[in-house]
């Protein structure tokens, strides 16, 4: 996929990214994430004392990848550097903006709300490595 393809493909509908960073002790962990795209960056909020905050704080290179379940099975897998903001103002306009994309509009400004507040965090992930492929049942 090109880059304007594999953002689409990103973007589309509600799908969810598998967000992996490195525990303390070495060991991965995965977790399902809520994000929307600021260009090239992927964003997304976390709590502050989560495992994927604590451990972006130890290693910010993390990955993520978003895979269509539906045939004929495309995914983008994006390897990345992470960083942290606790700016309210800010986190509020991307949690807003998170929030609509999975909630609607009509519930974006209640999850906005909930979601920029302190002990959370804005989480942006700059790629360094985007592997895209579509349709790969074709």
């Amino acid at each position: 996929m090109l880059p304007d393809e594999w953002r689409a493909f990103m973007l589309e509908d509600t799908r969810t990214a598998k967000l992996a960073v490195t525990r303390r002790d070495g060991g991965p962990h995965v977790t399902p994430v809520w994000f929307v795209l600021d260009g090239g960056d992927v964003v997304l909020t976390t709590g502050s004392t989560s495992v994927k905050a604590r451990s972006i704080r130890l290693d910010a290179q993390v990955a993520l990848c978003v895979g269509d379940q539906q045939p004929p099975y495309s995914f983008v897998s994006i390897q990345g550097t992470a960083t942290l903001h606790d700016d309210l103002d800010d986190m509020l306009v991307w949690a807003t903006r998170i929030g609509a994309r999975y909630m609607g509009e009509e519930r974006a400004a209640q999850f906005g709300r909930r979601n920029a507040v302190p002990g959370e965090l804005l989480v942006r992930v700059s790629p360094t490595r985007v592997i895209a492929k579509g349709a790969l049942a074709d």
